[in-house]
């Protein structure tokens, strides 16, 4: 019976975000929102933000000087939150060993099937901005 619930609890979990990306879609075009100064953002660094909604947790990525990379902070497993190891070039979901490759967001090792949806960024006078979320299928 347990492992029904918990069966059933994954597949409303998978439909609920499915329809909230096709609702967001459906809205048109994602808002920009300044998420951090670059100068705040350390090489090797990680900064958690909001996008793009205030529900919706995301890591900012700066592996080295030029790259800055953002992907939503949910698991596309069971949406537990990722966290980042840049030592090891990947996310892992500490939930139920889940990692991701760094540089694309796709699954690595572990239960996720999906990758990361990315947030496209863009740089203009100093500040990092969100510009919309990428979901790869």
């Amino acid at each position: 019976m347990f492992l029904g619930l918990t069966s059933l609890a994954f597949v409303i979990g998978q439909f609920w975000i499915g329809v909230t990306s096709v609702l967001d879609r459906a809205r048109g075009k994602t808002p920009e929102r300044a998420i951090a100064r670059l100068d705040a953002v350390p090489v090797g660094s990680a900064v958690p933000f909001r996008y793009p909604r205030d529900e919706d947790p995301c890591l900012l990525l700066r592996p080295d000087d030029t790259t800055l990379l953002a992907y939503s902070q949910k698991c596309t497993h069971l949406s537990c939150a990722v966290v980042p190891e840049p030592e090891h070039g990947r996310l892992a979901c500490p939930c139920h060993k889940g990692y991701f490759d760094l540089a694309t967001g796709r699954p690595t090792a572990g239960p996720p099937r999906r990758p990361l949806p990315r947030v496209t960024l863009v740089t203009r006078g100093g500040v990092v901005y969100a510009t919309g979320v990428e979901v790869t299928p």
